[in-house]
């Protein structure tokens, strides 16, 4: 293997060093982008516990908000409750941006890597070829084995990027699709969230109606 990577000249460093940094970042995606770990299957019965019980506070609604993706959508909604709707859905939106933002956190380097990788095999593609003509320059075509540099640095690097960057892409696309799911499962559980915080607000009731409770008790 390591005659391999030496044959391959230098841009194997960086095609091996964007490898590395790939798997580190999928796994870790991997594992902060688990559905236990972005919605809490029980934090929207939690939290409405919390309303029913008339037992919010800043310390709580803080704690709601460090629990989870979803956690800071609804804690957003329990800080503005009292304000207008319109104030309500800005500040809603506001940190759905948020959510988004952390959620795709360093897909944007793995899809770098996913476009870079194949283009660093190029590039180490042209280098070999050039190696190798300029041997047939100075040194003609009698021996076969001055090419051979050439020849092996300009396939090694295109195999090695192009191993790099398939699975990259496989796993840039895969991870982008959860996310976009996770966001919309999100989305959903904070409006009805809201959308039964706000029927209360203006009924001028802080407690929790068992018929405002309805959209929120498929979870329990």
């Amino acid at each position: 293997m390591l005659e391999i990577v030496q044959a391959g000249g230098w841009l194997m460093v960086p095609i091996i060093a964007s490898s590395v940094i790939a798997v580190a970042i999928v796994l870790e995606r991997l594992w902060t982008l688990q559905t236990k770990r972005v919605i809490p299957g029980t934090l929207t019965n939690q939290v409405w516990d919390l309303v029913q019980k008339n037992e919010l506070d800043a310390q709580r609604i803080q704690l709601v908000h460090s629990s989870s993706p979803l956690g800071q959508m609804l804690a957003t909604g329990l800080a503005y409750r009292h304000a207008p709707r319109d104030v309500l859905k800005e500040a809603i939106e506001d940190s759905g941006r948020h959510v988004v933002h952390d959620l795709e956190r360093y897909l944007n380097p793995l899809g770098t890597i996913a476009a870079i990788s194949p283009l660093l095999g190029l590039l180490g593609t042209v280098s070999g070829m050039i190696r190798a003509f300029t041997a047939i320059t100075t040194q003609g075509v009698g021996n076969p084995a001055i090419l051979a540099g050439g020849i092996s640095e300009a396939l090694i690097t295109t195999a090695a990027g192009l191993a790099v960057a398939i699975p990259s892409l496989i796993a840039y696309r895969f991870l982008r699709g959860r996310v976009d799911g996770l966001v919309i499962q999100i989305e959903k559980e904070a409006i009805r969230f809201i959308e039964a915080l706000l029927q209360h607000q203006r009924a001028g009731v802080f407690g929790v109606s068992d018929e405002a409770a309805k959209p929120l008790k498929r979870r329990a």
